[in-house]
């Protein structure tokens, strides 16, 4: 059995832990991240625009970052294991409703707010909280690497499947096998169920979730590394739903946005492997600066050479390797910053942070591309704001963050 740090006994070996947190993982981002590829089908079946789409896309993203800190804090005071399961029945439901739906505000409903509130109590943002709790010290930034590359693999997994499964038996169907798989995560919860409101591991007491939210917004590093996340949730919810459609668009086949997306996944396993050991040997700081500066140079390239399968299928690979690999330093950082007590809410804050980024990436997209009729005026927002987040992150101060004053009696 694993020690956990709260000085109790999980009920599951360290490695059935972290077995069963990367499914989770995996079956959690895998479906989000195919929500692109359903776009043309669903447009080309009801009679809605891009705006549409965008609107249920961009409110699924929102909801995910409004819901985060309130279930990463019913985690870290309840325990894991039941937020998990009504995440992943919400997360189903959405999935399951989507298929049915003939308006936009029954997509809006659907794809928007269930998949979204079930994404925040079932994504691996939850997954790795437990891990921080329930793993030896030693495992535990090998294991953040882990679960975020386990979360590439399903985006590997589900984007080529979600093409065959709606070329072979519509939308309709495969948004329904997607969300059977998705109730996967039930049984798997009990594996990673973390114990409910654990002692402060910090400043040697109980804090409140006030007074850790206080002390983290009074933070300096930990507001810059919440605002570089906002870039972050930008940049890959725009491309998660718009990107095929821009492929299509570029005058390429359709199973090149398939196959480019799958490049993402699963070259984001490296990615994000090698994003968790370099946080152990070098500042996070620097490597979160660096991926910042590397997605805003290779979207420059991408969107200024002429379209071509090969230059698809590079950016798929190039992003892939910088797309999650944030996870594991900011995590981390958190972690270093504050301990393991509140990760799982000050974690959600900063995750909010990011989803707001995302709503925007989604919404910008669909809507500048009606006004317009391209995605230009977003892919350079998308530079800017990588160069401006990674010159946030170079001056965060990797250091345990000094206690509030306490009030004079």
């Amino acid at each position: 059995m694993a020690q956990t740090k709260a000085g109790t006994r999980s009920l599951a070996p360290s490695g059935a832990i972290m077995v069963a947190g990367c499914l989770i993982a995996l079956l959690s981002f895998g479906p989000r991240s195919a929500m692109g590829a359903f776009q043309l089908p669903i447009l080309g079946s009801r009679p809605w625009g891009a705006e549409n789409f965008a609107i249920g896309l961009a409110v699924q993203n929102l909801l995910w970052g409004v819901g985060q800190p309130f279930s990463g804090a019913l985690a870290d005071r309840f325990g894991s294991r039941l937020v998990l399961i009504a995440g992943a029945v919400l997360y189903a439901a959405g999935l399951a409703l989507m298929g049915g739906v003939a308006t936009p505000l029954g997509f809006d409903l659907s794809a928007g707010l269930l998949i979204g509130f079930g994404l925040s109590g079932a994504s691996f943002n939850l997954v790795l909280s437990a891990f921080a709790k329930l793993l030896p010290p030693e495992k535990v930034s090998f294991s953040f690497g882990a679960a975020t590359a386990a979360g590439s693999f399903g985006q590997f997994l589900f984007s080529p499947l979600a093409g065959g499964l709606i070329a072979s038996i519509g939308w309709e169907g495969a948004s329904l096998i997607f969300a059977a798989l998705v109730l996967l995560i039930v049984p798997l919860s009990s594996f990673v169920a973390s114990p409910a409101a654990p002692p402060a591991l910090h400043h040697g007491g109980e804090q409140t979730v006030g007074a850790a939210l206080q002390q983290a917004l009074g933070h300096t590093s930990y507001v810059l590394l919440v605002l570089g996340f906002f870039t972050c949730g930008f940049q890959l919810a725009f491309i998660t739903v718009h990107f095929q459609r821009y492929v299509v668009e570029s005058g390429l086949n359709p199973s090149v946005g398939y196959w480019a997306f799958a490049l993402v996944g699963i070259f984001n396993i490296f990615g994000s492997l090698l994003s968790g050991y370099l946080g152990g040997i070098m500042p996070r700081r620097y490597i979160l600066s660096s991926i910042y500066f590397a997605r805003a140079a290779a979207t420059l390239a991408f969107i200024t050479l002429p379209a071509s399968p090969s230059a698809a299928l590079t950016f798929g690979a190039i992003t892939g390797l910088l797309w999650l690999s944030t996870v594991p330093p900011t995590s981390s950082l958190i972690g270093v910053m504050f301990g393991a007590r509140h990760m799982a809410m000050l974690y959600g804050f900063a995750f909010f942070s990011h989803q707001v980024g995302g709503f925007l990436g989604v919404l910008l997209g669909g809507f500048l591309r009606a006004r317009t009729g391209s995605y230009d005026i977003v892919w350079y927002l998308s530079i800017a704001l990588g160069v401006i987040s990674a010159l946030l992150n170079l001056p965060i101060v990797e250091a345990r963050a000094a206690p509030l004053a306490q009030p004079a009696e």
